[in-house]
């Protein structure tokens, strides 16, 4: 059965290979909120993708951008809409409604729900029907940050039907990229399973994560900023941000001494030691007292606000035992007592509040308060951050006092807080910059796609190489001018040695991939001469339980026979090419190779991949252009054309290759590659070149890389043609392919073969 992709040109190929998100939405009404200039174009993106998320900064007017967003949903559809906030942001939420003239209703439950905008909390979900919403805002939509949690499936979940969606929060961590994923998946815009597939890589470092690829990272941010604005500041999208420059932060760190106390950890003497989780809330427990006197000294007296936060409830007994006038919210209060305190203090009822950034540390806008205390601290840098980011935000007036007061033992708690505020500045700007053109062409709709990629011919002595597009450089090869062709494609999605679309390896999928790689493997079989083969170094590819739901191998050369058959090949031989299984495991640590696994279930046990060369014959003509090995001249030099050498090359496993014998690669390496396979073992390439072409003949590459192929070609007295996508494998391969022609002086080729050869 013809598949639906079957008829895809390969300019169509390339071209869904730009993957944007494809608007929904409608044409915005004319305005309700006084927004700014920068608000109103994002909020105008915003309505016509129909589906989308701000990222935008603490201070930066969320709330009034999501209040109209909402409203223009409710006036399009006729239907309600509904705001999913954390606990009293509902209220604070109706405030700004009522300043922006966009009337809002707190509901409790689906009883209190009226035509127009409604807010709720999240803890209230499960008392609405969903389906009578026309629209859904999730604000502070962080809460999607858990990858396999039941709040983010019950979301994404309860809303799959819902046809307006919009997703508000600060900048999400841009060092967690699962959390940009579902968003996504819950927009609408792409699974984060298929996010995961196209632009991350199993990191072997660190066991069930993944990283961005990177040369995947170009693509991947590009794509966030078709659904997605993320800004600092409105400079970023090129208005004016001279209101939103941040008053000054001020940390000051307090460390108490507590060296007369009785150690925690089974040691002699006190000091910095490295807690881990369990060890943190014993010693924490213990220093409690000593800091709470600390944050006494300190705001005792003080006529300011005070945003006091801490870690655990005995932390907070002993600073409402020792600190005056102090308002608590505390997890096993009501929600009615709860948001008594939190909305007591924003509108100055209350002068102190007392609470864990678990629960008012997000959401929540305290700018009248300057003063900031932190009597307790994790490891979560994410909720130190969104705390002091309640107060030390855009439309606070003055410089935010930050007092951190920490015990001398828990120096490497702080030490963890500093590092990972380090990381979170420098990949949060790099975040904003890699979406920031993206994101101007996407608001101004300026976005031009262009399939088409450029080539380079570079040519010397009996070798010609491109740099280019294979496909698309084939496609200017005479039909028959090619004897014998040898490569090592891409193997799928497994390794990305580019960012171009061109590359086969940036493919959504396997089918995508074999798809593409259909195109080639038709060029291929016109360009070949009748009668003569093509040969393809692969291997089995592993499977993944985080991704592809179970650990496993999957069969990539069976993949490609069926490809190459269907594009007119016959599939002739397989050699399988021993690989040593210890260093596989060395390399990969994968747990069905160790020792330790065999010993523990030998369930989970494998054998190491070998490698495979796969050879495929174009029948017809069989007679016109034989390969005889009669009078080979380098049969002569040594024993490799003799019978005895025969039965070894015709063994289907090739157990004397050496793994080693390769180009040096490394000169090659640039700045953003990610792991790199070697290169094709170059006595591979010589047996294959042996067996099945003569001197003289044109052997070509598709995937030159930087030059094993063309290297042994010209040194075996053939001549070669190859394509290179990369640039800096092309200038490595350059040098290799001008070194073997310049081995042999002698003219081995007439002009016009080559000029034939060459198109």
């Amino acid at each position: 059965m013809a598949s639906a992709t079957e008829d895809r040109s390969y300019e169509q190929i390339l071209a869904s290979k730009i993957v944007e998100a494809k608007p929904c939405g409608f044409e915005p009404l004319p305005m309700t909120a006084p927004l700014f200039d920068w608000q109103w174009v994002i909020d105008q993106w915003a309505v016509r993708k129909g589906r989308a998320a701000l990222f935008c900064d603490t201070g930066l007017g969320k709330t009034p951008m999501q209040l109209e967003w909402a409203s223009q949903v409710s006036i399009h559809t006729e239907m309600p809409v509904i705001i999913l906030a954390p606990l009293a942001v509902s209220h604070q939420t109706q405030r700004e409604g009522e300043k922006f003239g966009i009337p809002v209703t707190v509901c409790h439950s689906g009883d209190d729900v009226r035509p127009g905008v409604n807010v709720t909390n999240y803890e209230r979900m499960h008392l609405f029907d969903m389906n009578v919403f026309g629209g859904v805002v999730l604000d502070e939509s962080s809460i999607l940050k858990s990858f396999m949690g039941k709040t983010k499936r019950l979301l994404i979940d309860t809303f799959e039907g819902t046809p307006y969606k919009l997703c508000c929060t600060a900048t999400p961590a841009p060092n967690d990229h699962l959390e940009l994923g579902n968003h996504a998946q819950f927009l609408g815009v792409m699974d984060s399973a298929e996010m995961i597939s196209r632009w991350f890589i199993n990191d072997t470092m660190s066991a069930g994560s993944y990283r961005l690829k990177e040369h995947g990272a170009c693509d991947f941010w590009r794509w966030v900023a078709t659904w997605a604005v993320c800004i600092g500041s409105p400079e970023d999208i090129g208005f004016d941000g001279l209101l939103y420059h941040l008053k000054p932060l001020n940390i000051h760190n307090h460390v108490v001494d507590v060296s007369h106390l009785p150690t925690t950890d089974g040691t002699l003497f006190r000091g910095a030691i490295d807690l881990s989780a369990t060890g943190l809330h014993r010693e924490m427990r213990v220093t409690a007292p000593l800091r709470a006197r600390k944050l006494a000294e300190i705001i005792n007296g003080s006529t300011e606000p005070w945003m006091i936060w801490c870690n655990t409830d005995y932390e907070a007994d002993e600073i409402l035992a020792l600190v005056e006038n102090v308002v608590e919210v505390r997890g096993s209060m009501s929600d009615e007592k709860k948001e008594d305190g939190l909305n007591g203090f924003a509108v100055g009822k209350y002068k102190r509040l007392l609470s864990k950034p678990s629960i008012a540390g997000f959401g929540l806008n305290y700018q009248h308060c300057a003063h900031v205390a932190f009597v307790g601290l994790s490891y979560s840098y994410e909720q130190f951050y969104q705390a002091i980011r309640r107060c030390w935000r855009f439309g606070q007036t003055r410089p935010v006092e930050a007092h951190v007061i920490s015990a001398e033992s828990e120096g490497s708690v702080l030490a963890t807080i500093h590092r990972k505020e380090r990381a979170h500045r420098e990949m949060k700007a790099r975040m904003i910059e890699s979406m920031s053109e993206e994101t101007v062409r996407q608001i101004t709709g300026s976005r031009v796609l262009n399939t088409v990629i450029p080539s380079q011919k570079h040519e010397g002595e009996g070798w010609v190489l491109y740099h280019g597009d294979c496909v698309q450089v084939i496609r200017g090869l005479p039909s028959e001018s090619i004897h014998y062709s040898v490569f090592s494609p891409p193997f799928s999605n497994l390794y990305i040695y580019s960012d171009s679309i061109a590359d086969m390896g940036n493919s959504a999928s396997d089918e995508e991939f074999q798809e593409t790689l259909g195109h080639l493997a038709k060029e291929l079989f016109r360009i070949t001469v009748s009668g003569r083969n093509c040969s393809v170094h692969c291997k089995d590819l592993p499977l993944y339980k985080g991704r592809d739901g179970a650990a496993g191998l999957r069969d990539f050369p069976g993949e490609l026979i069926r490809t190459f058959s269907k594009a007119g090949w016959t599939y002739a031989s397989r050699v399988t090419i021993w690989k040593d299984p210890v260093i596989e495991m060395q390399r990969t640590k994968n747990h069905g190779l160790l020792f330790k696994q065999l010993r523990k279930d030998s369930s989970y046990s494998r054998q190491g991949m070998a490698d495979f060369v796969l050879t495929f014959r174009k029948w017809g003509g069989e007679d016109s252009s034989p390969v005889a090995h009669v009078d080979d001249e380098l049969a002569t030099k040594d024993e490799r054309g003799s019978p005895t050498v025969w039965q070894k090359w015709a063994s289907p496993v090739w157990m004397d290759i050496d793994q080693t014998d390769v180009l040096n690669y490394q000169q090659a390496r640039g700045n953003e590659d990610e792991r790199h396979i070697c290169p094709l073992q170059l006595g591979v390439i010589e047996r294959c070149i042996r067996l099945w072409s003569n001197p003289g003949d044109v052997v070509f590459s598709p995937f030159a890389g930087i030059g094993s192929e063309g290297y042994v070609a010209l040194q075996n007295r053939r001549r070669f043609i190859g394509v290179e996508l990369k640039e800096e494998y092309v200038r490595v391969a350059l040098r290799y392919l001008k070194a073997a022609a310049n081995a042999d002086q002698m003219t081995l080729f007439r002009e016009s073969e080559m000029d034939r050869a060459n198109g």
